[in-house]
């Protein structure tokens, strides 16, 4: 089963800048009604009733006698009702029902405990969660220059694992104990302007500081995903969750374009839940929850005229920004209609 989120946050959106009227954002084919399950996400559940499945928040209607309507639970039914002439999406709990007369029907509520790890995630967690907790862009390279380095391990081990003592030199911050280990890897760079975006640093494990004698530090480690070696860095342990919810929008710059720079599978093709590194971050004002297009560039020869042409982009898949640094960030793929490659545009949808 696929992991939980503790909920999805569902804003209301406008509607205006679209340029189109909410029933034309359905599908055809959509049901009137869907019974949420366990493993299902706001993403699939989106897709059954609209055409672009992250612009739920537009046509979403509160229910006040749920006592937190921004929850979506498994057992939970979503329906299609219309109102003031107009389609929305409404989720009945508890015996509450909704019809599609123009109104809603609201029953006294019954009350039903219901844990928030219960909740439904906006996309499967499981495709990123394990990826955000051993990876790190450091954006400035004197991050991991200056940073504490692994000398040994106890005995003068070159190797070291979980519960093992290793030895470290440099200086760490004042009441800090607890630190990942790093190990640096490709540096990432733009491949349109040749600028170095940021450093790729691999979490090897975590350690807790146990003694330290001038630049001389004693650690523990306390976990560790592969075999931690002399050179490797200590940084302070970040934050590594996810946020407790994402809006699915579009960016606000509708112009904005973007390149997808790595993929983190190493793999050359790029397909369905892969993640991947984009050249866009905080400094863009690329936002998590973001949805960008993913286009491909196409190329023919033109045997008359004897060149090469690129025709115009091609849109292949669909991409959401999940966690972004100052330079670039990480978006997982949602859809992808043929494999994606390194360098494929990214633009609003």
């Amino acid at each position: 089963m696929k992991k939980l989120l503790l909920g999805c946050v569902l804003w209301s959106l406008s509607m205006i800048a679209w340029g189109e009227t909410s029933d034309e954002m359905f599908r055809d084919d959509r049901p009137e009604s869907y019974t949420v399950v366990p493993g299902d996400t706001l993403w699939e559940i989106s897709g059954r009733f609209l055409k672009s499945p992250w612009r739920w928040p537009e046509v979403w209607d509160m229910n006040s006698q749920i006592s937190n309507p921004h929850l979506i639970y498994p057992g939970d039914v979503i329906n299609l009702v219309y109102i003031d002439g107009k389609p929305h999406l409404t989720v009945s709990r508890n015996g509450q029902s909704a019809t599609g007369d123009g109104r809603t029907i609201k029953l006294v509520p019954k009350i039903r405990k219901q844990r928030l790890a219960d909740a439904i995630p906006t996309i499967p967690l499981d495709a990123i969660s394990g990826f955000l907790s051993n990876s790190r862009i450091v954006s400035a390279p004197e991050t991991l220059t200056n940073a504490p380095y692994v000398v040994s391990g106890k005995s003068d081990n070159l190797i070291s694992a979980g519960g093992d003592t290793i030895y470290a030199r440099g200086i760490l911050e004042d009441k800090i104990t607890s630190y990942g280990v790093y190990r640096k890897q490709q540096v990432i760079v733009d491949n349109e302007t040749n600028e170095a975006l940021g450093i790729m640093a691999l979490g090897v494990g975590s350690a807790t500081l146990k003694q330290a004698h001038g630049d001389l530090l004693t650690l523990e480690v306390t976990q560790a995903s592969e075999e931690i070696r002399g050179g490797d860095r200590l940084l302070v342990s970040e934050e590594r969750g996810l946020a407790s919810s994402f809006m699915p929008s579009a960016p606000e710059d509708r112009e904005m374009r973007a390149r997808i720079l790595h993929v983190i599978s190493g793999v050359n093709q790029i397909g369905r839940f892969n993640n991947v590194i984009i050249n866009k971050g905080n400094r863009d004002n690329l936002k998590a929850g973001y949805v960008m297009a993913i286009y491909k560039d196409i190329e023919v020869r033109d045997r008359f005229a004897d060149e090469v042409i690129t025709l115009p982009p091609e849109r292949v898949g669909l991409l959401m920004v999940y966690r972004t640094f100052e330079k670039v960030s990480y978006g997982v793929v949602l859809k992808a209609s043929q494999p994606l490659r390194v360098g494929n545009l990214l633009k609003a949808p």
